[in-house]
């Protein structure tokens, strides 16, 4: 299989976009990039402090900037962060040089996989639960536009995860060659 343009991976926190999305890209040899290590290597800071410090429409800037680089650098898997997608002018360019996969992850699977997790600077709040749900039902709407969707699902594992993304990418020819 070649890979003729880069996947991104869209989709919430939790959903398994860096976890499936570098299962891909070893199934296809290709390289796995990461929109917000780039981001927290090129700063060295993390994301909370690079909030904190420059504000998010700061951060957000600089997300546009790293995806639309490596965009352009080479063909691979994109992982983005999960606010990544809700900017027009990111959708705008993913569609333009890339194809973007959303994760869709029911909300019950996604609480699951983060409620343990103190690394989710968004969820720091009285009620975690009740602010992912209202992230999660503002931000369904928007990933739904993505090209493609691959519904997740707690049975599967990381590597089936992957073979299903693979499998429907084979249905664009403009995206992976068979």
């Amino acid at each position: 299989m070649k890979l003729k343009k880069t996947v991104v991976m869209v989709g919430m926190m939790g959903a398994g976009k860096t976890a499936v999305g570098r299962a891909v890209a070893a199934k296809l040899g290709v390289p796995f990039l990461d929109s917000d290590a780039e981001i927290v290597d090129a700063a060295n800071m993390s994301i909370a402090e690079i909030f904190a410090r420059d504000g998010e429409a700061f951060f957000r800037e600089k997300e546009t900037q790293v995806i639309d680089r490596l965009l352009e650098e080479q063909v691979g898997i994109l992982s983005t962060g999960g606010g990544a997608f809700l900017a027009e002018r990111n959708r705008d360019l993913i569609s333009a040089k890339g194809v973007s996969v959303w994760l869709n992850a029911e909300l019950d699977l996604l609480w699951e996989r983060v409620r343990h997790k103190d690394t989710r600077p968004l969820l720091r709040t009285a009620d975690p639960l009740a602010t992912l749900t209202e992230i999660y039902n503002a931000r369904v709407p928007v990933y739904s536009l993505a090209d493609l969707s691959v519904p997740a699902s707690e049975e599967l594992s990381i590597e089936e995860m992957a073979d299903r993304v693979l499998s429907v990418l084979t249905t664009r020819a403009d995206v992976l060659e068979v």
